[in-house]
């Protein structure tokens, strides 16, 4: 390519309808990436981007990296648990995201002190803040204690994701185009901070321990208490209080609506059974991985480096997916994808079976590019789901709807960590037997590919194609026989394109 051309593909221009043109992204520009963060902040608001990498990048990524490992380390050396209890453990700390909803629908209709979304990055800041010093500052809690702390920090987590992504979906509905970019934009924070927290994390686990690294948690949760205080949006002191019930019966009626449409509950129960059928076994696994007989006896620093070299797998699946996938369809992309997410739990077979030793491949090599390999292909897997999801959110309860979605999909995860913990008891693997652990990952592949049988639940088409649009959300919502008004968004359709708009809420009370 000639050098002209090159450095012209490199560069964002706006057609005449105002949207980007994100394939000049794809060039090899090094001042691209910045490029596309300007496009993203202007279209926006730099603070929307800032809340985006704040509470993916560092809550989220790195922060969920150093939690992860400290907390795998709690459990197995702090409250010394068997494998298969720590997995029912863990999913009980997942029920914040389960409920996330209710959170949505907080930040939807219930404003505080006149503002949708910056209370709860403050709320969310103070409860994960709390939660980590409690745990940090006890030397051994009680289980259903420490449990209760744990979960109370994931729902800060939760919070503040439910509400960042309300801020993502409404500006994917106010410009369309630009709802892949905000996609990858929540992945590659994701990815970059997971990177950095798992290369931390086995050495902070070595130097202070897991209860350690609870206290240092509590930062990633001050900056997203800063968000909320930084976090533009329109101020509207004049809400009327008394009426939120009405607006919850409203909202909900609403989300009942739309989730009834067939364009709708069919990717929802997709979305499920793929996440609930690739059962979660990696208890097993780390206490295996880490036991001094059975297997290689991986120390703290050796499993964090391992996860860290493995998050690049997630972050180049994110660029794959930005530059190269994001307009190929639904259907065909989560095929390919859940076809080879199937194919590489093999990796894990080899692994046990010490396989890698007679190839000559050493185990901590290999380690390296299993979890590689697996972080690539999840997160490949999981990108046009997301994309999906926002682009079926409609506006008003953007919070509510996606949070709804992410709820399914957190609730097949935590059904493939509770199903994955029963087959782990089953098979009698425990934390000094490992005999049956081969056994238990052959079943788990085989229901990783069960999902393939479910794929006519998928729109075939791409996002710029997708046949259920957010103006036929609105036509469902509007034909209903709630309450809900939506004139409003329709009249005032020409403002979806400024980029300082607050679209009007769809759940807005009768005259």
């Amino acid at each position: 390519m000639e050098e002209g051309k090159d450095h012209e593909s490199c560069n964002t221009e706006e057609n005449e309808n105002g949207s980007s043109n994100r394939e000049g992204l794809v060039g090899c520009d090094i001042k691209a990436p910045v490029d596309w963060f300007k496009m993203l902040s202007r279209k926006t608001h730099w603070t929307a981007v800032v809340a985006v990498v704040v509470v993916y990048g560092l809550n989220q990524g790195l922060g969920g990296a150093l939690a992860r490992v400290g907390t795998e380390y709690y459990m197995k050396d702090v409250q010394k648990v068997q494998p298969s209890e720590s997995q029912a453990y863990l999913g009980i700390t997942r029920i914040p995201w389960i409920i996330k909803p209710i959170w949505g629908l907080l930040t939807d209709v219930v404003p505080v002190f006149g503002y949708r979304r910056r209370p709860y990055f403050v709320l969310a800041g103070i409860l994960g803040i709390i939660s980590m010093f409690y745990l940090s500052f006890h030397e051994k809690l009680h289980i259903v204690l420490a449990l209760l702390s744990l979960t109370i920090g994931s729902a800060g987590v939760a919070i503040a994701d439910v509400t960042v992504d309300a801020c993502v979906a409404q500006h994917s509905g106010i410009h369309p185009s630009l709802a892949p970019d905000m996609q990858s934009l929540c992945a590659l924070s994701s990815s970059i901070g997971a990177l950095i927290g798992f290369s931390l994390s086995g050495v902070f686990v070595h130097l202070i321990g897991p209860k350690g690294v609870y206290g240092l948690l509590s930062i990633p949760y001050a900056l997203v208490l800063l968000v909320g205080l930084v976090l533009k949006e329109p101020h509207s002191p004049s809400f009327a209080y008394g009426q939120i019930t009405e607006k919850f019966v409203d909202a909900a009626t609403a989300m009942w609506t739309t989730l009834k449409s067939e364009d709708v509950w069919r990717p929802c129960l997709y979305m499920y059974l793929s996440f609930a059928l690739s059962l979660d076994i990696y208890e097993g696994l780390f206490y295996w991985e880490t036991d001094s007989k059975a297997g290689p006896s991986f120390s703290q620093g050796t499993i964090g480096f391992i996860l860290s070299i493995g998050s690049i797998g997630s972050l180049l699946g994110a660029i794959l997916y930005q530059y190269n996938l994001k307009d190929h369809p639904f259907r065909a992309l989560l095929f390919w994808t859940q076809l080879i997410f199937g194919l590489s739990g093999m990796l894990d077979l080899v692994f046990i079976l010490r396989l890698n030793l007679k190839l000559g491949i050493p185990d901590y090599f290999f380690a390296v590019i299993d979890e590689s390999v697996f972080q690539l292909i999840g997160r490949l897997k999981w990108m046009p789901l997301l994309v999906l999801s926002s682009q079926l959110c409609p506006p008003g309860i953007e919070g509510t709807f996606f949070a709804l979605l992410m709820s399914i999909d957190n609730f097949g995860r935590m059904s493939s960590t509770w199903l994955g913990g029963l087959l782990l008891h089953v098979l009698n693997v425990t934390r000094t037997q490992f005999d049956n652990l081969w056994l238990a990952i052959l079943i788990r592949n085989i229901l990783r590919i069960t999902p393939l049988c479910f794929l006519f639940l998928v729109p075939k088409n791409g996002p710029d194609s997708l046949g259920f649009s957010r103006m036929e959300v609105l036509s469902i919502v509007e034909d209903s026989e709630s309450s809900i008004e939506v004139s409003t968004v329709l009249e005032n359709s020409e403002l979806l394109k400024s980029e300082e708009v607050e679209l009007t809420p769809l759940v807005s009370s009768v005259g």
